[in-house]
């Protein structure tokens, strides 16, 4: 029910034909079983029906978003801090990191925009849902926390302080 002359089912199916990776959710009015059956068949990844709630949306776009595109190595590397999103785990020098569910989706969203600077808006609207109205330093409170689990003796902090604007997850980790 798209304007113009392709549905979004057509549309579907021809990004499909391109063999892209990129995730699709189709978003329609059209509730039937048979609509459903026939949106997932020609090739979206998801399917959600209007009226929908907000936070549904969000979170089947963040476990969209979560899944690696096939051929593609999920595994996130840099010096010896090692990310596996499907396993969700995390290792520094082989050691085994045990983070928290907000703790490891800021430790991604660093390493996936290594040597760029995240800001604490990017943090919540990845870790915490874009509605999230807490405490203004829940950011800097879970980095805190997430450099504490990280570090270890004689090594340098992973993660960059640059005041005023964020973080950064430093890219030379021996």
């Amino acid at each position: 029910m798209l304007p113009g002359s392709l549905t979004g089912v057509e549309v579907c199916q021809r990004v499909r034909e391109g063999n892209t990776d990129v995730p699709i959710l189709l978003l329609t009015a059209l509730d039937g079983p048979q609509h459903r059956v026939h949106g997932l068949d020609s090739g979206a990844d998801d399917y959600l029906t209007k009226p929908f709630h907000l936070p549904e949306l969000l979170a089947r776009v963040r476990a969209l978003l979560r899944r690696a595109p096939s051929g593609v190595a999920p595994v996130l590397q840099i010096g010896g801090l090692r990310l596996d999103p499907s396993s969700r785990s995390v290792t520094r020098d082989g050691q085994i990191v045990d983070l928290t569910a907000r703790e490891f989706a800021a430790l991604e969203l660093l390493m996936r925009r290594a040597g760029a600077v995240v800001s604490a808006s990017d943090f919540i609207d990845h870790a915490w849902d874009a509605n999230y109205e807490g405490y203004s330093n829940v950011v800097a409170s879970t980095i805190r926390h997430l450099r504490g689990k990280l570090a270890l003796e004689g090594r340098e902090d992973p993660i960059a302080t640059l005041r005023g604007s964020g973080y950064s997850i430093r890219g030379d980790l021996a």
